[in-house]
């Protein structure tokens, strides 16, 4: 293995752990690899911020599988918790690239299948749990996960987790898993509010930003295309594709699942084949996102279409191009979902397309990673098409909405209410008594009405 002054000798990890390292084809430590390792070996407490694609698994996963160092026992040692499923399948992976030399041994736990086979790798004996937090908890329960022996936990997305709201779930773990231990918190982006919450299970934590909150990646360059409509979307969509070489491996964001199989179905057959086309979203099985996943990491499916469920942490390289079909509305996504082209070093693009609807949230977004993303025209020989009535009000709807998120006393635009002219009533003189409408009953002293 090369020596020099930079490289992951310097980290003084055994053998095994090395062999691993150079047979993956690391050479140098990426900077949240080069400040946390050692930290983390030292057995202190991590918050690491960096940039999607920057090596974070391997930056806890070495130091963990130094601290372990072989199998032992059958309860697990070590605690990884993921935000999705896809992660967390992939962290278990990228451990298991790295122990190949070792007998350490890892098992991964999510939902959406049947726990059967994963109690049965529990009861074999385990040294690291990765898992959603869900089915940790249901396999807790079911009294088939021991804690007693736990001394590390790790959160990788921990941002993502907390807004998507497995605090709740967080906290139990926290409740039943060993005080002394040791706490990593890894992800791209840390609002405050999510910070404060760190702070109930971090110890005199070290702060690692090696990149400012929320900034993109330097390998990507950004565009952002003005479109009118869904229609003039997919028409622009469609021109992209034809070109094949340029445009070879595309991961193309939507806001909904109903809107990823509308794009889906609008381009299955048509620009591209059905053979190069996938989609995934919450609604399509554990096995059918398994499968669309690996095919498109192998290069055998061109376009995978999707929603927010595949945008975080998934290392996929060789991604051309991401593009969001829609903005995001959970506007740290925006960073996410283009950190999954321009990985490994590779060049890669990300191009937006919004509608008037969208400015808001663009001016967000553009506000948050510090900079404007880059407008381009549509080009020439694209089909602008005509609004439809429906789609239009929807859209002057929604920036009715933003304007009144802004302002709380903006009546709005589109819900203006028309004066109706009211006649005024004609007040009686001060000496006439009120006429009694109904002549069938008469007032007394007490306010009641008698018959007659």
């Amino acid at each position: 293995m090369q020596t020099t002054e930079n490289n992951f000798e310097q980290f003084k990890l055994n053998r095994q752990l090395l062999n691993a390292i150079e047979e993956a084809g690391y050479t140098q430590p990426t900077p949240i690899q080069e400040q946390a390792i050692p930290l983390a070996l030292s057995g202190q407490d991590i918050l690491g911020i960096a940039q999607t694609g920057t090596g974070k698994t391997a930056a806890y996963a070495l130091p963990l599988l130094m601290r372990i160092k072989f199998a032992q026992g059958n309860d697990p040692r070590a605690l990884i918790f993921a935000p999705t499923r896809e992660l967390a399948m992939q962290i278990s992976e990228a451990i298991a690239q790295l122990s190949k030399y070792t007998d350490i041994r890892t098992v991964v736990l999510y939902g959406g299948v049947g726990p059967k086979s994963q109690i049965e790798a529990i009861r074999k004996g385990v040294d690291i749990i990765v898992a959603t937090p869900g089915r940790f908890m249901d396999l807790y329960l079911k009294e088939e996960i021991v804690v007693k022996y736990l001394n590390v936990m790790i959160l990788d997305e921990a941002d993502k987790m907390m807004d998507m709201g497995f605090m709740p779930q967080i906290r139990r773990v926290l409740e039943i898993i060993p005080r002394k231990r040791q706490n990593m918190l890894f992800s791209a982006t840390f609002s405050d509010k999510v910070e404060n919450l760190s702070y109930e299970f971090l110890e005199f934590p070290t702060r690692i930003e090696v990149t400012p909150q929320s900034t993109t990646a330097e390998m990507v360059s950004q565009t952002l295309y003005e479109v009118p409509n869904f229609r003039t979307k997919i028409n622009l969509l469609n021109h992209f594709l034809e070109d094949a070489e340029t445009f070879a491996r595309i991961l193309i964001f939507t806001r909904s699942r109903e809107v990823a199989t509308l794009v889906f179905q609008n381009l299955n057959g048509r620009v591209v084949s059905e053979e190069e086309t996938r989609v995934i979203h919450a609604n399509k099985g554990q096995n059918t996102r398994i499968n669309s996943m690996e095919a498109f990491r192998e290069g055998s499916v061109r376009v995978l279409v999707a929603t927010d469920v595949v945008a975080r942490g998934i290392d996929i390289t060789e991604v051309s191009h991401v593009i969001n079909f829609d903005v995001p509305l959970i506007y740290e996504d925006y960073v996410h979902r283009i950190g999954r082209t321009g990985r490994a070093n590779n060049i890669g693009h990300a191009i937006t397309f919004a509608t008037m609807a969208d400015e808001y949230h663009i001016r967000k977004i553009e506000k948050m990673i510090r900079m404007e993303i880059p407008r381009e025209e549509l080009p020439a020989e694209i089909d602008i098409a005509p609004t439809p009535a429906p789609e239009r009000q929807d859209m002057l709807r929604e920036i009715d909405n933003q304007k009144r998120k802004e302002d709380p006393t903006f009546l709005g635009a589109f819900h203006e209410k028309k004066k109706v002219y009211r006649p005024a009533m004609k007040k009686p003189a001060k000496d006439q008594k009120p006429r009694n409408r109904n002549p069938g009953t008469r007032n007394n002293s007490s306010g009641r009405s008698k018959r007659k």
